[in-house]
C-alpha cells in the first residue's frame, strides 16, 4: 500500500470520483491548466523559500542588531521588506493564480484556452516581481509599507496580472450551468478587489501622492484589504471547496454563506482605518474604522459556524487528510485572528499594542497560520489530480505540517504576549524606554525559535513536491505523451 493510500481513507482518496463522466470532464479540465498551475506552484515555492531565508534573518536582526550588519544591502529594512514582498507578492500571489484559478476551472466545468498566454504573463509577474526585490535590496524602496516595490519595477507586475486575473474572470462567463458556488463568488470577487487596491494606492501614494494624511489613509487601507480583500476571500474559496470535496458531504448552510459573503464585502473595506487610532485624521472616520472591524465578527461567526457544522462528526477524516489536516488548522486561525482584530480596534485595547510587536504577530496570525495554512491545503489536493500521482512521502507531510504549526504557534503566541506587555511598560512613564525595549529581547529569539520550525517544515514540503514532480516528468517521458490514470482520463 502506498504512502497517501495510507493518510487517505477511501472517501478522500484522490481517485475516489464514482462517476466516471465527471472524472473525464475534470481530467480534460485538469490537463489544460496543468502547465500553468504547475508553473505557479513552482515559482509560489521559490519564493517562499526566499521569504523564509529574509524572515531569518529579518528575525536575528531584531534582537542582534548587528547580525550581517556589514552588509548595506542586508539592513533591518530592506531584508525586512524583501521578506514582506516575497511572501506577499511572491508566495501569496503565485499560489493564489495556481489553487485559485484551478478550483475556478472547475466549478466552471470551462477548460483554460490559450493557456500559453498564461503561462507567459506567470513568467513575466516573477521577473517583475524579482526585478522588484532587487531593487528593494540595492535601495530603491519607496518605503511604503505593503508598496516597497519600487516604481519602474510595478508595470510589469499590473501588466501581468491583468492577463492572468482575466483567465478566472472568462472562465466565470462562460461556465456550463447558472448555479454559482460559494467559491466561486470569493475567487471572483477577489480578482475584481485587487487589482482596484493596487491601482488606487499606487497611483495615490507612488504616481501623483495626495497630500498630508490622505497618504496614510490609503496606505492603511491598501494595506489592510489586501490581505481581508485579496488573501482572505482566496482562502475561504478554497476552504469552502476543498472541506465538502474531501468529505463528500455538502456545505452546512448555503445562507449561512451568503450572509458571511456580503459581510465581509461590505465591513472590511473600512476595517484599516483603526490602525490609525490616535492620529490627525478626523474623528468620525476613525469610528467608521472601529464600528466596522467590530462588525467583522459577523461574517467570522458565520463561517467559524458554517465550517464546524460541515466537519461535525468527521474529526478523525479531517485527522487523516494532509489536505483536510491543514486547511482545519487555516480555518479555526482564521476565526482567532479575526477575533484578536476586532477586539484591537477597540480604543482601550488599541492603546496598549499600537505600536509593538503585537500587530506584528498579529500580522503573521492572519497571512500565515490562516492564510498560507489554507493554501498548503489546496496544494496537497490540487497536486495529485494534475499530475495523477500520489505524493511519496506520508513523513514529510507530517513534519511539514508540524514543522509549521509549532512555528507560527510559537511565533504568533511570542510576538503578541511579548507585545502586549511592551505596550503595558510603554504607557508606564516609570518605565524608561530602553528598559522596555531590553524586555522584549526574549520574546524576539523566541520568534526567531519559530523560524527555524517553520524552516524545517517548509523544506520538507519542496523536497515532497519537487520529489513528486521529477518523478512524473520521469514516468510520463518513459510513457509517452498520454498516460492513461486511475481517473480514466488523459494525463
Amino acid at each position: 500500500m502506498s504512502n497517501e493510500s495510507q493518510i487517505f481513507s477511501p472517501s478522500t482518496n484522490p481517485y475516489s470520483s464514482a462517476n466516471e463522466a465527471v472524472r473525464a470532464e475534470l481530467s480534460e479540465i485538469d490537463a489544460s491548466i496543468r502547465t500553468a498551475s504547475v508553473f505557479f506552484v513552482v515559482s509560489a515555492i521559490g519564493w517562499l523559500m526566499i521569504g523564509t531565508v529574509f524572515a531569518l534573518m529579518a528575525a536575528f536582526k531584531a534582537h542582534q542588531p548587528d547580525f550581517l550588519g556589514a552588509y548595506e544591502f542586508l539592513t533591518f529594512g530592506r531584508v525586512r521588506s524583501a521578506h514582506l514582498n516575497a511572501m506577499a507578492m511572491g508566495w501569496g500571489s503565485n499560489i493564489i493564480f495556481a489553487v485559485g484559478l484551478w478550483i475556478m476551472a472547475r466549478l466552471c466545468r470551462a477548460k483554460i484556452d490559450n493557456k500559453g498566454i498564461l503561462f507567459i504573463a506567470g513568467v513575466f509577474w516573477n521577473i517583475g516581481l524579482t526585478v522588484g526585490v532587487f531593487g528593494i535590496l540595492r535601495g530603491d524602496i519607496t518605503s511604503v509599507e505593503w508598496l516597497e516595490i519600487p516604481q519602474y519595477a510595478t508595470p510589469i507586475l499590473a501588466v501581468s496580472y491583468a492577463l492572468i486575473g482575466v483567465w478566472g474572470v472568462m472562465a466565470f462567463r462562460f461556465r456550463k450551468g447558472d448555479h454559482v458556488y460559494v467559491s466561486q463568488w470569493y475567487i471572483l470577487a477577489a480578482l475584481f478587489w485587487f487589482p482596484w487596491l493596487y491601482i488606487v494606492a499606487q497611483a495615490m501614494i507612488i504616481w501623483f501622492p495626495a497630500r498630508g494624511v490622505v497618504q496614510s489613509l490609503t496606505n492603511w487601507w491598501f494595506a489592510h484589504n489586501v490581505l481581508g480583500l485579496w488573501f482572505t476571500p482566496m482562502a475561504l474559496a478554497t476552504a469552502y471547496y476543498l472541506i465538502p470535496k474531501v468529505l463528500g458531504r455538502p456545505i452546512y448552510s448555503y445562507y449561512l454563506s451568503v450572509l458571511g459573503f456580503w459581510a465581509l464585502a461590505i465591513f472590511y473595506n473600512w476595517a484599516g482605518v483603526h490602525h490609525l487610532i490616535g492620529g490627525p485624521i478626523p474623528a468620525w472616520l476613525i469610528s467608521a474604522g472601529v464600528v466596522a472591524s467590530v462588525m467583522m465578527v459577523i461574517p467570522v461567526i458565520v463561517v467559524g459556524l458554517n465550517h464546524h457544522m460541515t466537519v461535525v462528526g468527521l474529526h478523525r477524516e479531517v485527522w487523516r487528510s494532509p489536505t483536510l489536516r491543514f486547511t482545519v488548522f487555516g480555518a479555526i486561525s482564521y476565526t482567532l485572528v479575526s477575533l484578536i482584530g476586532s477586539a484591537m480596534a477597540l480604543r482601550s485595547v488599541n492603546e496598549i499594542t499600537h505600536f509593538t510587536h503585537f500587530t506584528v504577530g498579529h500580522a503573521h496570525h492572519g497571512v500565515y497560520a490562516f492564510f498560507t495554512m489554507i493554501m498548503f491545503g489546496g496544494v496537497y489536493y490540487m497536486m495529485p489530480r494534475l499530475l495523477k500521482r500520489e505524493w511519496p512521502s506520508a513523513g514529510l507531510i507530517k513534519i511539514h505540517f508540524w514543522g509549521c504549526a509549532i512555528g507560527i504557534t510559537v511565533m504568533v503566541v511570542a510576538l503578541q504576549v511579548g507585545g502586549w506587555i511592551q505596550g503595558v511598560e510603554m504607557n508606564n512613564p516609570e518605565i524608561p524606554f530602553l528598559e522596555t525595549v531590553q524586555n522584549t529581547i526574549p520574546w524576539l529569539k523566541a520568534r526567531s525559535v519559530s523560524g527555524i520550525f517553520l524552516t524545517v517544515g517548509h523544506i520538507a514540503f519542496a523536497v515532497n513536491f519537487f520529489w513528486m514532480l521529477f518523478a512524473a516528468g520521469a514516468v510520463r517521458a518513459k510513457s509517452g505523451p498520454t498516460l492513461l490514470t486511475k481517473e480514466g482520463g488523459a494525463a
